[in-house]
């Protein structure tokens, strides 16, 4: 999307922007060491001695750093007058127990607005939250104890339908159509200006509260935490985001965000959930900023209370997917309004759960490596699962307002959930693939063999990237493309009718689709038999060439394409293997197209098992994790060069024997070569 700058205010912006970017880049590195903690929540009614206590907490657990939100409702009374002694005394315990903290910015709203609100209502509201900034930055900035500001707590998912919102969108449609015309103008289309306006006016408004810090804290570093990824992501435009942030964040709570998983998947979906971040992050750390610490029980839309193995389990996951940290959500209970006496990892009584005390004995053991674990950077697999915003949106727009709905293709949530679907596939053989959007994807680079890409489900290609998916094919890429792909470009228009433009790409163009039922087997060999959900679609070939070995009905080809191939089935063979939660025939069918020859992964299939590794120096750290409920043996492959390997935690009592692992049921084994 294309953003403009019209008048002196934008001009303006444009360079606090600029200001800004320049200043931050230098304060928060990559090769930080990592911090870890829970977050702090002040509110009226609170004894010293009870705060106090918090900090001492987190310091005898290992834990340097949480989280506070400044509301301003408890500094400024009803005549204006501000009172910054609650908080004070929060910032001079920080100091004395060297505990750092992230000074969550929270305007006055709704007591029983839980998360605070998106965007501002107009103008005046708009004046207010920059003197709210201007007063909160200018006096906690004198703190030690100031780690650095979150601008906003997760942006995203708020109505734009007030009066600041429709001026801004005025201003915005206004500059398109001056500088755009489209292509279509004389064919009928829909309009995805919502949509685009929504990704765009998180930007300005993120940008603009960063810029306002910046004018009276140009030191300490600015942070944000994304939430409901898998929802939420559409509307967030990470590269934009990169040049004025110096982290990005996340909240994770599986009560609130993992509602595509069931419990036992709760793993996999951190996993996922931090990929995603971690792209988005691209040249800048990321921290996980909130991980669900305790019971929830009116609050969240999946009540439970997590155990300290899957306390362990997500905090090794962030820290395996190169996370600088993580932030538990949170450490004492708040005492009223929504969420009282929920979340926590202390009990009423102030003493530290089982999980805060696994949460210290992880922290320790990572500070007691500190030098290993703060250069440690992901290893991946040369496997890049990408996903659009232009389909999340066209699904949007197509899915109908029905009650009973019976199939997930016709649901908001199938073009996330095919991604995910090979996400874990691929997560069952212990690879780690990445989990990226189109535009963090470098589609430049000369040579891509050995990478391949998968295009699960992605049903709005836009026109533009026709060329970037070809010259990626034509210079040794492998592409694997399932389901809807490419059914509609960025305008919903279907691009399957008549002639298919991505025809000589994908080696033959769709004759139908053909509605079957909610799960059905798909042969795609003799050999292979897939599980697919609800489509199956027809190909009319070209020049690709049926991947069974005898003819047949045409349900998937390959197509070589310059020094690469295309792997086209037209159905939903991803969302299928996940509704039949059975991976092992889909990994079966992809193993010939996927280059793992030199990969660190599971020597076969393991169902319930995944596997994160990062490279540190000449070393290997790689978190192992088994979410069924019996112990596995596994042979892992990948790592002949290693030859000396301790495990640095378990917290049952898994073994290691050579590069076989002997891990228990709910356990998380690190493991250290060398």
């Amino acid at each position: 999307m294309r953003i403009f700058f019209e008048n002196s205010s934008r001009i303006i912006l444009c360079v606090l922007f600029l200001l800004a970017s320049s200043v931050v880049s230098a304060q928060m590195s990559e090769e930080d060491a990592l911090m870890f903690g829970a977050e702090i929540f002040i509110e009226p009614g609170q004894s010293d001695k009870n705060v106090e206590s918090w900090f001492k907490t987190l310091s005898d657990n290992n834990m340097n750093l949480t989280r506070i939100r400044m509301f301003e409702n408890y500094m400024k009374d009803e005549n204006g007058n501000w009172d910054f002694s609650l908080f004070d005394k929060a910032f001079q315990y920080g100091e004395k127990y060297n505990v750092k903290i992230y000074a969550n910015l929270f305007p006055a709203t709704d007591f029983t607005d839980v998360g605070g609100f998106k965007y501002p209502s107009d103008r005046e509201h708009l004046e207010r939250v920059a003197e709210y900034i201007k007063v909160v930055v200018t006096h906690f900035k004198k703190f030690k104890s100031l780690y650095g500001w979150v601008p906003i707590n997760e942006p995203g998912g708020g109505s734009v339908q007030n009066p600041l919102g429709k001026e801004i969108f005025a201003e915005w449609k206004n500059s398109q159509q001056i500088a755009t015309i489209h292509p279509l103008k004389d064919t009928p289309y829909l309009s995805f200006d919502k949509q685009e306006f929504i990704l765009y006016y998180n930007t300005w408004y993120l940008n603009w509260l960063t810029s306002e810090i910046k004018k009276y804290d140009a030191r300490n570093p600015v942070h944000v935490n994304t939430h409901q990824i898998f929802d939420n992501v559409a509307q967030y435009d990470f590269p934009a985001w990169s040049r004025f942030l110096t982290s990005l964040g996340g909240s994770a709570h599986a009560s609130w965000h993992f509602g595509y998983f069931t419990r036992n998947k709760y793993a996999l979906a951190m996993s996922a959930n931090s990929e995603i971040i971690l792209s988005g992050a691209g040249n800048i750390p990321w921290l996980m900023t909130e991980l669900q610490g305790g019971n929830n029980i009116y609050s969240g839309y999946e009540p439970f209370c997590p155990t300290k193995e899957e306390i362990a389990q997500w905090l090794w996951i962030v820290v395996g997917t190169g996370s600088k940290g993580a932030i538990f959500w949170c450490l004492n209970p708040r005492m009223s309004g929504m969420e009282a006496g929920e979340w926590a990892m202390i009990d009423f009584q102030n003493r530290p759960t089982e999980r805060l005390i696994e949460t210290g004995k992880i922290a320790h053991l990572i500070n007691e490596n500190e030098k290993l674990f703060r250069v440690a950077k992901p290893i991946h697999s040369n496997i890049h699962i990408l996903y659009n915003r232009e389909s999340i949106w066209v699904e949007q727009m197509m899915a109908p307002d029905i009650k009973n709905n019976k199939y997930e293709i016709r649901e908001p949530g199938a073009v996330m959930k095919s991604g995910i679907s090979y996400f874990e596939a691929l997560s069952q053989i212990g690879l780690q693939p990445t989990f990226k959007e189109f535009n963090e994807f470098s589609f430049s680079e000369k040579d891509y063999s050995g990478q391949t890409v998968i295009l699960a489900h992605q049903i709005s290609i836009p026109e533009s990237y026709y060329d970037h998916f070809r010259n990626f094919v034509r210079n040794g890429g492998t592409l694997i493309v399932d389901g809807l792909t490419a059914f509609y470009d960025e305008k919903a228009m279907s691009k399957m009718v008549n002639s298919f433009p991505l025809a000589d790409l994908f080696g033959g163009s769709v004759s139908e689709f053909i509605f079957e039922k909610d799960l059905f087997d798909l042969k795609i060999t003799e050999d292979n038999t897939l599980s697919t959900h609800a489509l199956k679609g027809i190909i009319d070939v070209e020049k690709g060439k049926n991947i069974g070995d005898k003819a047949g009905e045409m349900v998937g080809i390959i197509n070589n394409f310059g020094k690469g191939k295309v792997v086209w089935v037209p159905s939903l063979i991803g969302l299928g293997a996940r509704k039949a939660n059975d991976y092992r025939p889909l990994l079966e069918f992809l193993d010939p197209y996927f280059n793992t020859s030199d990969r660190i992964g599971f020597e076969s299939f393991q169902e319930g098992v995944l596997m994160k590794n990062l490279k540190s120096g000449n070393k290997v750290i790689s978190v192992i994790i088994n979410k069924n409920k019996e112990n596995v043996t596994i042979r892992l492959t990948g790592l002949s060069a290693y030859k000396n390997a301790r495990i640095l935690y378990s917290n049952k009592k898994s073994k290691l024997n050579d590069k076989t692992i002997h891990i228990d049921s709910e356990d998380t084994l690190v493991i250290i070569w060398d």
